[in-house]
């Protein structure tokens, strides 16, 4: 899987672009680069919910009885708060490559067969 900086860089690149969301092979380019944001932010979702699984289980335990965890449970909130600001930027940049993309779709429809 790309990485998230990778993947925004390549998603500036195509919103700062002036080529001509005409082109066929432009929009294309644009939809496949959509599909990878929303792989990526389905990823970071999963390592999200992954996180917080874990430190339920540790918070958990800590419930039961069981030794305190707090560099881990601080490590693991560090790294979900990580993960929720990464997803959140990612999809207010996914949000402006889908109104390309629906700009550019609705631009190569309109051309005379």
């Amino acid at each position: 899987m790309t990485d998230i900086s990778t993947l925004t860089a390549r998603i500036d690149a195509l919103l700062s672009s002036s080529r001509a969301d005409d082109d066929p092979e432009i929009v294309a380019h644009l939809e496949s680069t959509l599909t990878d944001g929303y792989a990526q932010a389905l990823e970071l979702e999963g390592e999200r919910w992954r996180l917080q699984q874990e430190i339920g289980e540790i918070t958990a335990g800590i419930g039961a009885g069981g030794k305190p965890r707090t560099k881990e449970l601080a490590s693991l909130a560090r790294r979900l708060e990580a993960s929720e600001s990464e997803l959140a930027d990612l999809r207010g940049t996914l949000s402006s490559l889908r109104e390309r993309v629906a700009f550019a779709s609705g631009a190569a429809e309109a051309l005379p067969s």
